[in-house]
């Protein structure tokens, strides 16, 4: 792991100094030592990772290395054919889809990507989709319940790119366009939260029967930069905004936006992302199995009713 988090930086130092120790192990006698710092080390690890604030928990959700859309479609899913534009103005990268196989389930896979290096992360607009991503990803929901396939995505935003010329070809309508036509698909959809969840850019494709949200990610309406800038005129309230928004996937499942928490290996999915796709085909496997054997017009009843029903409230 090459980039550290500032609150992760005792642990990785405790951690460079049991490496150390273990490299020259076989030439000393140093078992109790070595013993001593792993339980230091196991100990400080599970108190820095069970004491996480909300906006440590958002900086887990950005980290560079964690597992990306195609990072999942690579490793989890097979027979992988990316489909490309949406046959209106062009193609936009900062959203990826097209057919795969999950353990012989044909599906369609719909997520938000973003670039490692500095020329990618230009390419795909550092994961934030204008209205070709969104009309794209409308094709394949089509395309989808055309065929009769179960509907994946992966979301990972900060949000809908902000510019200009993203307002001039439509944003909102094709967000707005995305949320009618998922609340009414005659397909199984299933929502998954695997790092940013930044507002209406990640609701475009995040309408769905489950919604499912790693354990690190985040979700809300604004992001904790965004609301400290509006609320405080300064950035500097970002970690209370955090705080205030209860963006977390615990605050999420209580308040019922999500169905499910998926765990992820210690540390977050970035730690370790062979145990993380290991997880995550366990948790599709359960979930697709379940959805399978609901009629459809009985899902797109639930559904409707669940998105229906958030944020209803009567006066005591």
């Amino acid at each position: 792991m090459k980039h550290v988090l500032d609150f992760e930086k005792p642990l990785v130092e405790l951690e460079q100094k049991l490496a150390e120790l273990r490299a020259v192990s076989d030439q000393l006698d140093i078992r109790a030592e070595l013993v001593e710092l792993e339980r230091q080390v196991e100990q400080l690890r599970r108190h820095i990772y069970a004491n996480l604030t909300r906006w440590q928990r958002v900086q887990i959700a950005r980290h560079p290395e964690r597992p990306y859309t195609l990072d999942y479609i690579r490793n989890v899913f097979s027979d992988f054919v990316e489909l490309h534009g949406d046959r209106c103005v062009g193609e936009d990268a900062a959203i990826v889809g097209g057919l795969a196989h999950f353990e012989g389930i044909s599906v369609i896979v719909v997520g938000h990507q973003k670039g490692r290096t500095t020329q990618e992360n230009l390419r795909r607009n550092f994961g934030m989709p204008n209205p070709e991503g969104y009309r794209k990803a409308l094709r394949l929901f089509r395309l989808a319940e055309k065929f009769g396939k179960p509907v994946i995505t992966f979301l990972d935003t900060p949000g809908a790119f902000p510019g200009i010329e993203a307002e001039e070809r439509g944003q909102a309508e094709a967000i707005a366009r995305n949320l009618f036509e998922m609340a009414r698909l005659r397909t199984p959809i299933l929502v998954i939260i695997i790092g940013e969840g930044g507002s209406g850019g990640a609701l475009g494709i995040g309408v769905g029967d489950r919604i499912l949200m790693l354990q690190y990610a985040w979700y809300s309406v604004i992001a904790p930069e965004s609301c400290s800038s509006i609320l405080w005129r300064s950035w500097d309230f970002k970690e209370q905004a955090a705080e205030e928004l209860e963006l977390c996937a615990e605050d999420l499942l209580r308040l019922g936006v999500i169905d499910r928490i998926v765990p992820e290996p210690m540390g977050g999915a970035h730690r370790d992302p062979e145990e993380m796709y290991e997880i995550m085909r366990t948790v599709l496997r359960e979930e697709l199995s379940a959805m399978l054997r609901i009629p459809v017009e009985e899902l797109v009843r639930r559904r409707r009713e669940k998105f229906f029903g958030m944020g209803v409230w009567k006066e005591g």
